[in-house]
């Protein structure tokens, strides 16, 4: 089993918080999605392929002819084509062109970046689409046979207030989609955000921890007493509706990631290609992968595990572990185990929903240092 990653990293506008490897450039997109196509031939397929996820960048901004020649190249390299293929959308790329082209492709999920339902919010995001486009594009999706269907929402806007927030789930929970993820605004290093709060912007504050805590005990609230399950600390899903693709990520499950900037976790080896479009692409047409790579030992496996098992709410299940990281874990584990912030149940390590308040300092700890 294995997921496939292929990053598109092409985007119409920038958003002032993203870190992801992205561009405004479209002139050299033929040559990538010709350059993505000829790394699949390039790559041995060692693995059975069980799910596709297009991410970027936007996967919505190439044209009909990239994307069916990206799976048609799918179809050959990777047969038979898998049960989950999501690829990341604009919801203002989403018009009926769109749809109908989406018809023609074998999709079956969406991944919808909203952020918010405030335009105002939206602005300060430099998001292109509007607040109304949102449900507008639900609706031409579900009239497409799309029935699996995810938005992504932020919170911790500056100036937002907890009112705000909860208008904003009311307004996702009334789409009656099928799996919601939902995320605190960031600050990474190097994005136009960042700058913004070192000029010191007095139009930027931002909500205090308590405030964020709130927030995210609402999120868990409204959502699950609306039937979702809380799956991973910032997922939710309809029964059925777990993204299979992500769970790899969480679940120790190989993936190959395509692209500029894409990993790739197959038998203990993590590669990575470089997170240069252009040396990516000159690279590939010179029948050289663009990457480098790292053997991972057996301690390092184990702190990966720590941080991505007890991410989800199956947890971790210290019966697929060494003897000495299983000894090592539960010694560690005590302490939270008293504090009610961490369970053990049939070898399953799981977090609280105390825990899950303060999970980033729960698994540092477990972690060998």
């Amino acid at each position: 089993m294995a997921g496939l990653y292929i990053h598109i990293p092409f985007c119409k506008s920038r958003c002032i918080y993203c870190g992801f490897y992205s561009t405004t450039n479209k002139e050299w997109q033929q040559r990538y999605v010709d350059a993505v196509c000829h790394e699949m031939q390039m790559r041995p397929s060692l693995e059975t392929v069980t799910t596709i996820y297009l991410g970027g960048g936007t996967p919505s901004q190439l044209n009909a002819g990239q994307l069916r020649q990206l799976f048609d190249t799918i179809y050959k390299v990777y047969a038979p084509i898998p049960t989950e293929i999501t690829i990341e959308c604009n919801p203002d790329d989403i018009s009926e062109e769109f749809c109908t082209l989406l018809k023609t492709l074998p999709v079956n999920r969406i991944s919808m970046g909203a952020q918010t339902f405030s335009d105002e919010r939206l602005r300060f995001l430099h998001r292109r689409h509007t607040a109304y486009q949102v449900p507008e594009a639900v609706k031409r999706l579900r009239d497409a046979g799309i029935h699996n269907i995810s938005i992504d929402l932020m919170y911790g806007f500056p100036n937002e207030t907890l009112v705000d927030w909860e208008r904003d789930i009311d307004t996702v929970l009334a789409l009656q989609i099928e799996h919601i993820s939902a995320y605190c605004l960031m600050v990474e290093e190097g994005t136009v955000l960042s700058e913004r709060l070192k000029m010191k912007d007095e139009r930027l504050k931002m909500p205090d921890e308590e405030l964020e805590r709130q927030m995210y005990e609402l999120l868990i609230d409204k959502l699950t007493a609306a039937g979702y399950e809380h799956y991973e600390i910032s997922n939710f899903a309809r029964s059925g509706y777990r993204s299979q693709h992500n769970s790899s990520y969480w679940n120790d499950v190989t993936y190959i990631g395509l692209g500029a900037a894409a990993h790739s976790y197959v038998g203990r080896i993590r590669s990575w290609n470089v997170s240069d479009l252009q040396q990516y692409i000159t690279s590939i047409e010179c029948d050289e992968l663009p990457s480098e790579h790292e053997l991972t030992d057996d301690d390092t496996h184990y702190n990966d595990r720590i941080t991505t098992a007890l991410r989800t709410s199956d947890g971790l299940n210290l019966g697929e572990l060494a003897d000495k990281h299983r000894r090592y874990c539960l010694k560690e584990a005590q302490r939270f185990l008293a504090d009610g912030l961490l369970t053990l149940h049939d070898q399953q390590l799981r977090l609280t929903r105390r825990g899950l308040f303060v999970s980033d300092y729960i698994m540092s700890s477990l972690m060998l240092v």
